[in-house]
């Protein structure tokens, strides 16, 4: 994990609290993404449901998932978006420094900077950031940074009319969450939980849910696939060097000999 994927000490890091038993399926905040951050339309393709986008795209920062619950017997709906992690696996394999930590804690991409690589994009343990089909540069959510600069909050989280989308400072949205999930608790809902605190070093957006992460495409465990393979490829390629060391010493001696 490289010193940049750290939040750095004392930055306000804020994000998203996304509680799914609130969520109507209205996909305002796609709307509002789209339109605040200039993203072209999708194209629309009927997929056996009211879901037409599909999933988070170069130009799909907020996408709004139709989850079928256990038993086909009812349907439930999440607001899905870019994690904004604290050990971000996309920003460990930018090799020019294109992705970036902000004050906020938040994930950001330097369009300007990005040459196009496309090695952050398979080091997303969530499948959200892509390249534009245009000009190649890598894009996804920016936790509206234009507008957290101005003191206004995301699109988003602005346009959701049942709250479902809560934007906040990091600790607060934590109790919240906990709060929450113990109301949902003493009502019954025995299986709703949060989902991104024990993810890839803690998710800048959180999410209550109710069934296994895997119904909503989120995996159980996210670390990034740099993050969990730095430890073998370091014990290899020192193998690889010992090895190496152990021939070229093998050989002086016997050509001493």
């Amino acid at each position: 994990m490289s010193e940049l994927s750290i939040i750095e000490p004392g930055a306000r890091r804020m994000g998203f609290f996304t509680d799914t038993t609130v969520c109507i399926g209205c996909k305002a905040c796609e709307v509002a993404c789209k339109q605040w951050n200039d993203l072209p339309a999708d194209n629309v393709a009927f997929r056996d449901s009211y879901d037409h986008t599909g999933e988070l795209g170069a130009n799909t920062w907020r996408h709004v998932r139709f989850v079928e619950l256990a038993g086909g017997a009812d349907w439930t709906f999440m607001s899905d978006v870019c994690k904004h992690c604290a050990n971000a696996g996309c920003m460990d394999a930018c090799p020019t420094g294109a992705l970036i930590r902000t004050e906020f804690g938040t994930v950001v991409v330097q369009p300007d900077v990005c040459n196009g690589c496309g090695y952050c994009i398979p080091s997303c343990p969530f499948g959200v950031i892509d390249r534009d089909h245009v000009d190649g540069r890598a894009a996804k959510c920016t936790l509206c940074y234009d507008r957290l600069e101005d003191g206004l909050e995301p699109a988003c989280a602005k346009a959701c009319p049942t709250d479902s989308i809560q934007f906040g400072a990091y600790e607060d949205l934590v109790e919240i969450a906990e709060r929450r999930t113990a109301t949902l608790h003493e009502r019954g809902v025995a299986d709703a939980y949060v989902y991104g605190q024990d993810q890839a070093g803690g998710l800048g957006a959180m999410f209550l849910l109710t069934e296994p992460p895997e119904r909503y495409g989120l995996p159980a465990h996210a670390d990034s696939p740099i993050q969990e393979n730095v430890v073998k490829a370091t014990a290899f390629a020192v193998g690889a060097g010992l090895l190496a060391a152990a021939g070229v010493a093998a050989a002086f001696v016997g050509a001493k000999r």
